[in-house]
């Protein structure tokens, strides 16, 4: 099987904020090798991405694939569509009934009705990484690897108000998509970046500064294939991850898993910031052995993720290629 989407129903789901969907529809994608014959590798998207991950259409072609850092010919990928996100049919229209481990929840009953016993990683960027924390959070001994790439264990104050303020602009907005991801740019970018790309430079045709029409751009492309309750089911959700929200402490929770926890910052990230990824591998060191930490070195901000694929292979080979050396 290789990028055919699948259903699983999620049946009687109450949420954390005790909202109960009788039917959830969780669509996914295997892709690589067959279910069971290989090593598992759950796939976490971020914000305005989806189940996609590789392939014609994915949105990681150069992160995993055939000989690339996660080789579709060793492994097993896995990879859920958040429910709601608009890559089907279904929307959520009440977004506040959703965190971020109501998403863990749902993934987990997924990896389950899979009949998968163990994973071999889970691995996401961004909201994809925070979605991560919290299944570990929820079952330490799901998976061998834990990678959160640009990401962190919870939102931190900064977050939650760049959350805020999208969500008021999707509420508020006459062009909701549009204007939010005009401003979501400027969380995933840095000056530097900008500075480096633009120059002060002037659109010529438009006679307005490039960096405008980029940003522009990028808003209409976003309202051609993005709707409107996806966007604040999302946002929702990166403003919500907190392992420790109504829970036990940072420590307890993952001193219970044997799991490597691999965190992967960037140096330029304004939305996840190195500062934070490397007081929680401090944190995590006080008790836990096989944490590891290293870090992107771009301009490009928090999209370096998304950007920066020789160093992220580079950070990311001796956990993949280990297996590959094995098999």
């Amino acid at each position: 099987m290789e990028n055919i989407p699948n259903p699983i129903s999620i049946q009687n789901f109450t949420t954390e904020n005790g909202a109960l969907y009788r039917t959830l529809p969780l669509s996914f994608i295997i892709a690589g090798q067959p279910l069971h014959s290989a090593p598992i590798v759950l796939v976490n998207h971020a914000l305005t991405g989806n189940a996609q991950v590789t392939g014609e259409n994915g949105w990681w072609n150069d992160l995993i694939g055939e000989g690339k850092t996660i080789d579709t010919a060793v492994y097993t990928i896995l990879a859920f569509d958040i429910p709601g996100n608009g890559s089907n049919s279904f929307l959520i229209e009440n977004y506040l009934d959703f965190t971020a481990r109501d998403i863990a929840r749902i993934f987990i009953e997924g990896v389950k009705a899979l009949n998968i016993e163990k994973l071999y990683a889970i691995i996401g960027g961004s909201v994809g990484g925070g979605i991560a924390w919290e299944i570990l959070a929820l079952a330490p001994n799901i998976t061998e690897h834990l990678i959160p790439i640009a990401s962190d264990w919870k939102s931190t104050d900064w977050l939650i108000a760049n959350c805020f303020l999208q969500e008021q602009i999707l509420n508020n907005s006459s062009k909701p998509i549009e204007d939010a991801r005009i401003h979501a740019m400027l969380c995933y970018r840095s000056p530097e970046s900008f500075k480096e790309k633009f120059q002060r430079t002037i659109n010529q045709d438009l006679l307005i500064f490039n960096i405008e029409s980029w940003l522009a751009h990028h808003g209409k492309k976003l309202q051609q294939r993005f709707q409107l309750a996806s966007y604040k089911l999302m946002n929702q959700l990166l403003k919500t991850i907190d392992i420790t929200r109504n829970s036990e402490s940072f420590e307890n929770l993952l001193s219970q898993s044997n799991a490597s926890i691999h965190i992967v910052g960037i140096n330029s990230d304004l939305f996840f910031t190195a500062k934070e990824n490397v007081e929680t591998y401090e944190e995590l060191k006080k008790f836990k052995d096989n944490v590891f930490y290293s870090e992107i070195d771009s301009v490009h901000g928090h999209d370096a993720f998304l950007i920066e694929y020789k160093q992220l292979d580079h950070l990311l080979a001796d956990i993949f290629k280990a297996e590959t050396i094995k098999k």
